[in-house]
């Protein structure tokens, strides 16, 4: 089952209400199951060139990995599989990029952007990020976030200091502990999970999620499964009609089909020896 077969992608992004330009960006690489999305911050522009950056290197790079590789293959440097290998090396790599850029060039000082990335592979989805863009999967009626925000909101939850429901009102939203560019190194949260024919996995910067509720994002996503871009479209409006103070981003991804990865020559050789001694 080929990918493009498998999965339905589909992506949107706006400047909101408030702010005079985007400093989202996002990329989609359907024929591999690569999906990206990076919410910038900086003065004037810089965001916009911070996040471009991280999409740009992440997209292009796996891409061009996964023309020669397999992401169920074994990285013999770190031990880990692949496709998790790629996210954690290539988001790394763009922090390099970004975080040269802010130093060599005065008007880019400062700049950072915080990611999500997906790679569909073999039935499961490797998910890297750094900072507060999120990653959505609603799996029947259930909508639930698969990941946690890298900020000082949600080590405050955590810690106990601030309930769920307080922290929705609460002004620091936007103080994140971990973005992509702004050290010499960061450390990337990456995980790998099962998928589910009927899945859909929402990736998002926080100009949905600090605008629009989990549960109405729950109630658009089941309401108009059938349709991704009226979904995607819809969620955007909302966004901007309870204020739009951000940019806003989604990606959605349907999993229509089960997606295993052909084995490799070697697999089978494998296979048939057992076979042929039993």
């Amino acid at each position: 089952m080929r990918l493009t077969e498998a999965l339905e992608i589909v992506s949107q992004t706006d400047s909101g209400m408030v702010r005079s330009h985007n400093e989202d960006a996002v990329a989609c690489e359907p024929d591999c199951g690569l999906v990206v999305l990076a919410d910038g911050m900086g003065g004037y522009n810089a965001g916009e060139v911070a996040s471009g950056i991280a999409v740009s290197v992440v997209a292009t790079e796996i891409k061009h990995r996964l023309q020669t590789d397999s992401p169920t293959g074994q990285d013999d440097a770190t031990g880990e599989e692949l496709g998790v290998s790629l996210l954690r090396s290539y988001i790394q790599k763009a922090n390099v990029s970004i975080f040269h850029a802010s130093h060599s060039q005065p008007q880019y000082a400062g700049m950072g952007t915080t990611i999500v990335s997906a790679l569909f592979y073999d039935n499961r989805v490797a998910v890297g990020h750094v900072g507060d863009s999120r990653m959505y999967r609603l799996r029947g009626e259930m909508l639930e976030a698969i990941t946690r925000d890298h900020s000082f909101l949600q080590e405050q939850i955590d810690s106990g200091v601030i309930s769920v429901a307080d922290a929705r009102l609460s002004r620091n939203k936007n103080l994140v502990t971990r973005a992509v560019g702004i050290a010499t190194e960061v450390d990337p949260e990456v995980h790998i999970h099962d998928v589910s024919v009927g899945d859909i996995y929402l990736l998002c910067s926080d100009g949905l999620n600090d605008m629009v509720d989990d549960e109405d994002i729950q109630s658009v996503l089941f309401a108009m499964q059938g349709n991704l871009q009226l979904a995607a479209g819809q969620l955007i409006q909302m966004a901007n009609d309870n204020g739009g103070r951000d940019n806003v981003s989604v990606i959605l991804v349907k999993v229509k089909e089960r997606f295993s990865m052909p084995r490799s020559w070697r697999a089978k050789l494998f296979g048939w020896f057992t076979l042929g001694n039993n």
